[in-house]
């Protein structure tokens, strides 16, 4: 593993928490990449299962870094960034399966565009013609959402892009970048982090792009918390964190209305779910971590070059639901993100 101009050392960084065989099969086609030089990462999160020990013995040349506690998915990634050694990082899940180009179209991508943070294309392991994102958008009010998901891959979105964020789920950019971005924010601990991420790095002038000729395979729904009450309470929780940080204080002064509004919304559809106790969770951490979210916003604002409308005006003013799912209950509060982010790019 060397670093050269041509074939720069990428460092393949795979956290595991209970991935069980997924992480092993990963780790099998990973080794069929034609890109050679790179070295493979496991940060394990204090798995159970015994997954990583599994992987160690199979392939006793990864490099396994076994933390005492789970750090989730931001805390866990960031250990093996700090232990890297490649020019190149990748952040890779567990439970993917890349083609052998993966990495070479990355980089090619990288090479033409510069500095930034790239994703593949993302199409369904088992069902390979059904993509799972083209890449990843940001609504005004700070939801994400995967590009095209669900849709039929007829090659119809072929050529590089700038997107809003590059996906978590497998995303590429230089050691370089993440230095300069502070790594991820482990406050967050897990879910909207590759939004926060990329969001800040275009507040530094730096973009996100999607590549579609770099192929990884995805489930449709990864085996992580399952959509459990947890992952509401951070979904929730986070996104109002990116609000509250990346925002500038005029901004929240000028959106403040439509974000009540927007806040009456989420507690209407957390409340018809069962999760109104987590949605409650969520804005009490807010105010009890004020003073942290305060520090924060200042740092993020200190190294900020792109100003708040530049990045509005490009973020979308609905969220795009995949490609099956069941509309009912759910156009209505489109409506309202739309009506409000219309409105907030007119007096932004």
């Amino acid at each position: 593993m060397e670093q050269n101009v041509e074939h720069p050392l990428v460092s393949v960084i795979i956290l595991n928490y209970n991935a069980g065989k997924l992480l092993e099969e990963c780790i099998d086609s990973i080794l069929q990449s034609n890109y050679k030089n790179y070295e493979i990462i496991i940060v394990d999160n204090d798995s159970k299962d015994g997954s990583h020990v599994q992987c160690k013995k199979k392939f006793p040349s990864i490099n396994l870094i076994e933390n005492k506690k789970n750090l989730g998915y931001c805390g866990g990634n960031n250990v093996g960034i700090r232990n890297s050694k490649g020019e190149f990082i990748i952040i890779l899940n567990p439970d993917t399966i890349v083609d052998p180009n993966w990495i070479d179209e990355l980089l090619l991508g990288y090479q033409k565009f510069g500095d930034g943070i790239y994703q593949p294309k993302f199409l369904t392991i088992n069902n390979e013609s059904v993509i799972q994102s083209t890449g990843n958008m940001i609504q005004l009010f700070g939801f994400g959402y995967s590009r095209n998901k669900g849709d039929q891959d007829e090659n119809q979105f072929n050529k590089i892009e700038i997107i809003d964020y590059a996906s978590g789920t497998c995303l590429l950019t230089s050691k370089k970048i993440l230095t300069q971005l502070d790594l991820f924010d482990s406050f967050l601990f897990a879910y909207h982090d590759d939004l926060d991420l990329c969001w800040r790095a275009r507040m530094q002038g730096i973009h996100s792009y999607y590549v579609p000729k770099s192929i990884v395979f995805h489930p449709s729904e990864g085996f992580s918390f399952k959509w459990s009450n947890f992952k509401f309470f951070l979904l929730e929780r986070n996104r109002l964190y990116c609000l509250f940080t990346h925002y500038s204080r005029s901004t929240i002064f000028k959106f403040f209305p439509s974000l009540i509004l927007i806040d009456l919304a989420v507690s209407f559809f957390y409340l018809k779910n069962g999760l109104f106790l987590e949605k409650i969770k969520a804005s009490l951490n807010i105010l009890k971590n004020f003073r942290k979210i305060n520090s924060r916003y200042t740092e993020i604002q200190k190294k900020r070059i792109i100003d708040d409308k530049t990045i509005i005006l490009d973020f979308k003013n609905e969220v795009i639901l995949p490609t099956g799912t069941n509309l009912k209950n759910k156009i209505p509060f489109n409506f309202l993100l739309v009506s409000l982010s219309k409105l907030c790019k007119l007096i932004i």
